[in-house]
């Protein structure tokens, strides 16, 4: 039986989300002229919320207008390794981390699946420890810059678990073969975590709270 353990990041890790706080960070020293821009962003969100969009399209309304046309690989590489490293400076719940090394103690592979974009989410998975990450993946230009589109499915709601189906065809892995912990914050995540052995609702939200006193699944608290 081969045991995984699967961790959603933004508020289950995180002490937040990441999208916004790594646009804020990539004005330091680049392009500050966009803080002008934040008005936008806030009446994006709001264009969400009103189900203009969706949450996919939103990510890339929010990073055309902070991020620009194009981002130079390099120029992303810097940007995503400093935000990991303060992200895992100030950001991330002790608690959190204690986990993840007790679940890699125990032999799970651990897997972080979230909705953020692959490039910095993966760099906050490997200052982790992760074996393998799932996220919303990015187009790229033929010289490799960072394009503000989607490419494939945002990693939310039944697209995470499309996903990770997919990535399990990709492993060779059989789902009658695997034992999975799943730890998320958020009702979204329902599809994963009722396909999961082992359901753990970590800072959850109302809705999600309600759902796992319903189904009987264990709730953690994360405060430190």
């Amino acid at each position: 039986m081969h045991r995984l353990a699967i961790y959603d990041m933004d508020r289950t890790i995180t002490r937040a989300g990441t999208w916004t706080p790594f646009l804020l960070h990539t004005l330091e020293g680049r392009q500050r002229w966009r803080v002008a821009l934040l008005p936008l962003a806030v009446l994006l969100a709001a264009g969400y919320a009103s189900k203009l969009y969706s949450r996919g399209r939103l990510k890339e309304l929010t990073h055309r207008l902070m991020l620009g046309r194009t981002v130079p690989a390099e120029t992303l590489r810097t940007l995503s390794h400093r935000f990991a490293d303060r992200t895992l400076t100030k950001g991330v719940f002790a608690d959190a981390v204690r986990q993840i090394e007790s679940d890699r103690a125990e032999g799970r592979t651990l897997v972080l699946a979230t909705a953020s974009y692959r490039f910095y989410a993966a760099e906050i998975a490997a200052r982790l420890g992760f074996d393998h990450v799932i996220a919303t993946d990015s187009k790229l230009s033929e010289a490799g810059a960072l394009l503000p589109r989607i490419d494939g499915e945002n990693c939310y709601g039944p697209g995470k678990l499309r996903m990770i189906e997919s990535w399990y065809a990709s492993q060779g892995l059989r789902r009658e073969d695997t034992h999975v912990r799943f730890y998320s914050d958020h009702v979204s995540d329902a599809p994963v975590f009722e396909w999961s052995d082992e359901p753990v609702a970590v800072n959850a939200h109302a809705p999600l709270r309600l759902l796992a006193k319903a189904r009987g699944w264990r709730i953690l608290d994360w405060a430190a």
